[in-house]
């Protein structure tokens, strides 16, 4: 049985590993048919292969702090407040995660306060929508 604390404990290891770019740890939080949505670019992404793929190849130059982690007391489901800095900004975003059985993270959905246009050059491992 998969407990809070598993859960709070895959979603630091998964910001901890991306923030270290560590692919095989940040690969071992994800189930193998992860979805990623982010609706304020209406992309999505299915599957860790290709969601590894796209953190990996996001050019570096981000910090992301992780405000807050809430968990839910089923075990089912967490959400994370971070602060990204890109350069001398600093944006907030809200995610959503959700688990499988094993507790691997299956879907993750991203918030962003602005809306813009994706950058060129991921075309190859999103789905626009």
């Amino acid at each position: 049985m998969t407990t809070t604390a598993d859960l709070r404990a895959a979603v630091e290891t998964y910001w901890a590993a991306a923030g270290n770019r560590d692919w095989d740890a940040f690969a071992a939080t994800l189930a193998d048919e992860v979805l990623f949505d982010l609706p304020h670019v209406r992309e999505r992404i299915r599957g860790k292969e290709r969601y590894v793929r796209f953190n990996r190849e996001h050019p570096a130059g981000r910090d992301v702090r992780v405000e807050r982690i809430t968990v839910d007391r089923e075990g089912q489901q967490a959400a994370t407040r971070s602060l990204f800095t890109v350069g001398p900004q600093e944006l907030h975003a809200i995610h959503f995660f959700t688990f499988d059985a094993e507790g691997r993270i299956s879907a993750i959905t991203d918030f962003r306060p602005e809306q813009y246009e994706p950058p060129v050059g991921r075309e190859h491992l999103v789905e626009r929508y």
